[in-house]
């Protein structure tokens, strides 16, 4: 048997409608549009809002999206690995409940906490899992719901 090599054969993104702008934000915090762009180029933020929603809910929007643009049954997903600061909760995981609400019943999952290089630690976990012939459809996902004020959420 030859090496097996890992490949991305679908992407999928979901994004929150609502938009906190930088000038929002300035009236929320002593902050200006011009600060924020100087230091770190951001000009809005998206944000999950509605009570009791979190993480798992924009990694299930992911989820489906990405099933339904490649055509991939949720029975033949093996793996699925969720990179999250920001779990539904300590347990299960949020990568269980991503699977559950998705129809991902065959699959082992787990989530991996690593911040900012988060995804790209998930990603090559998934590739190595692939690689060493033990799983064929993986699906790696980022979400996070930062909370840093409850009053931007609700």
């Amino acid at each position: 048997m030859g090496n097996i090599r890992a490949a991305i054969t679908g992407i999928n993104a979901w994004a929150p409608d609502y938009r906190l702008t930088n000038q929002e934000l300035s009236k929320l915090v002593e902050t200006s549009d011009e600060w924020i762009m100087q230091r770190v180029g951001i000009k809005e933020r998206r944000i999950l809002k509605g009570e009791g929603l979190g993480s798992s809910d924009l990694g299930e929007k992911a989820v489906q999206g990405l099933l339904l643009k490649t055509g991939t049954s949720p029975d033949d997903v093996d793996l699925l690995i969720c990179a999250t600061i920001t779990p539904d909760m300590l347990f299960p995981a949020t990568a269980n409940i991503i699977s559950d609400k998705c129809g991902i019943k065959n699959a082992f999952s787990f989530d991996l906490n690593a911040a900012c290089s988060g995804f790209l630690f998930a990603l090559q976990t998934g590739a190595a899992y692939v690689e060493t012939g033990k799983y064929k459809k993986v699906i790696v996902v980022g979400a996070d719901k930062n909370v840093f004020n409850n009053r931007l959420y609700r």
